[in-house]
Formats: structure tokens, C-alpha cells, sequence
């Protein structure tokens, strides 16, 4: 039995949004999608619901909101098994609850408090940090779409090489019909270029030579199907990673520790151009 995708939703447009990639992403994958409705959402992300929902009374907006987002999955795709939860509890719990037993968890980045849509919202935040299966942030021009948005690659941020990471950025590129461009940043520490006697006159040159050989061992096992596209790129993955973003669809980065975000992480989930897979790596 496959595990559900889940998506969460709140009411708003940005939510309801998120259920159409959640439904192009589960089908995509073959796996059923759930819909899931934290009720106490309202406490933290105000009362600004999606258009299709303004007639709702205040006794049978959970019912409506939960509703109106599994027609929406249904209508994009017929032969999709979509469920429903409502639970009376916060957001960002019921969702990492639910994604003990998921594949994945799909949230939008802001929800019902109209905050600009470059600021993160604290469930999406907060869901990120802490689930244990991947969860997928949508930023930017998604255009609603898991496929077919502007044909970009699927990129995946190479630090320590983690199992877990590459093998879902292959699939994800795999599935998309796409190149996976794999991405290494690196540094130079400022006073080995100023001072090092060694390496004067080309100072970053053995650190740009160690990071591809870096890239290259993490990509020993790369599938025959998928096209990799290897890059080095000089500077802090914090900046790096977004700046790829830019002409990708889908931006994959990994989470070493549980319940907190790291600063690329962070830095990555507030300035990506393009939906971010956040995936927990197992150590």
C-alpha cells in the first residue's frame, strides 16, 4: 500500500492553490492524496478565506473548507483517491502528525493572514523543521503546477552527501522528464587567499577542484535515466541555492536536525524562485 501525499489547507487561496500541485504531485506518483484541516489554523493565520468560500457560515466553514479543496483535487484529476481529515487541533501538528505516515506533506508559504508572499508563514515554518518525511514549501510562480510549469530542472543542493536527498531529487527529475542540476557550493577563506604563501596567484583554484571532486563522489550512483548536470558555484550555499532557483521548478535541500531549520535551509525556504522539498536526512 502506497502512502498518502498530504496537503494542508486553511481556506485560503494560497491553500487551495497548494491542493492543485498536491494533486498533480500524487498522481505524478501514483499515491492517493489527504487533505487535512487543522481547525485552531484561524488562531495564528486570520479569517481571509478563498473566494469560493465567502458565503460560508462560521458553523460550516470547516466542513466547506475541507470540502471545497477535495472537489478542487478531484476536478484537476477524476481518477485521484482523494480523503479528507478535519482535526481540532493546530496546523502545524496536525500536519506533522499526519505526515508520520506520509510520503510527503505539500503546504503553501503564507496562509490566511495576507502577509507578501515573500515572508514565510510560521505553519509552513514550523512544518518544514519538523516533519519526518519530505515536505515541499511552494515559493514562487508555481503556476499551480507540479508539471509543466516553465520545463526547468529539478535542483538539488550537493553539501555531505546524504542518501535521502539525492535519491528523492533523482526521482523527482525522473518522473518530470528533467535534468537534475546537481549544486556545490564553496568558499575560499578570505585569509588563505590574502596570506597563504601556496597559493598565491590562484588562491581558490584547490577549493574549487575539491568541491567537484566532492560533487562527483555524491554522484557516483546517479541513475542512467536521469541527465546530470554538475555545477560548482563559488559562494555560501544561503546565496547560491536561490540564485539556481531562478530557472528551476523544483529546488530540493535537506534538514540534519529535527525541529529546527539550518541557516541555508532558512535562508533557502525565504528566497527560493521555485517550490523547496525539504527532506529529513537519517543519520
Amino acid at each position: 500500500m502506497y502512502l498518502p501525499l498530504v496537503v494542508g489547507v486553511d481556506g485560503s487561496e494560497p491553500s487551495l492553490r497548494a491542493v492543485d500541485w498536491a494533486a498533480d504531485e500524487a498522481a505524478l506518483h501514483a499515491v492517493p492524496l489527504l487533505v487535512v484541516f487543522g481547525t485552531l489554523w484561524e488562531r495564528y493565520e486570520g479569517a481571509a478565506l478563498a473566494r469560493e468560500l465567502d458565503g460560508a457560515s462560521a458553523d460550516a466553514r470547516a466542513d466547506d473548507i475541507i470540502e471545497a479543496a477535495a472537489r478542487r483535487a478531484r476536478r484537476r484529476h477524476p481518477h485521484l483517491v482523494v480523503t479528507t481529515e478535519t482535526v481540532p487541533d493546530e496546523a502545524e501538528h496536525a500536519l506533522v502528525c499526519a505526515g508520520r505516515n506520509a510520503s510527503m506533506i505539500i503546504v503553501g508559504s503564507r496562509g490566511r493572514s495576507g502577509i507578501a508572499d515573500r515572508l514565510l508563514g510560521s505553519v509552513s515554518r514550523t512544518v518544514a523543521a519538523g516533519s519526518d518525511c519530505p515536505v515541499v514549501v511552494l515559493r514562487g510562480n508555481h503556476d499551480n503546477r507540479a508539471l509543466g510549469g516553465g520545463n526547468g530542472p529539478v535542483v538539488v543542493g550537493v553539501g555531505e552527501p546524504s542518501a535521502s536527498v539525492l535519491r528523492l531529487a533523482f526521482t523527482e527529475a525522473r518522473l518530470r522528464d528533467v535534468p537534475l542540476a546537481a549544486v556545490r557550493a564553496w568558499r575560499c577563506p578570505a585569509h588563505e587567499a590574502i596570506d597563504h604563501p601556496l597559493l598565491a596567484g590562484e588562491p581558490v583554484r584547490p577549493y574549487e577542484q575539491r568541491a567537484a571532486r566532492e560533487l562527483e563522489a555524491a554522484l557516483e550512483d546517479a541513475p542512467p535515466d536521469v541527465a546530470v548536470r554538475r555545477h560548482t558555484v563559488e559562494g555560501p550555499a544561503r546565496a547560491v541555492l536561490p540564485a539556481a532557483s531562478a530557472e528551476a521548478d523544483l529546488l530540493v535541500i535537506g534538514r540534519r536536525t529535527q525541529g529546527r531549520l539550518g541557516r541555508v535551509a532558512h535562508a533557502v525556504l525565504h528566497r527560493s524562485a521555485c517550490p523547496v522539498v525539504v527532506v529529513p536526512e537519517r543519520t
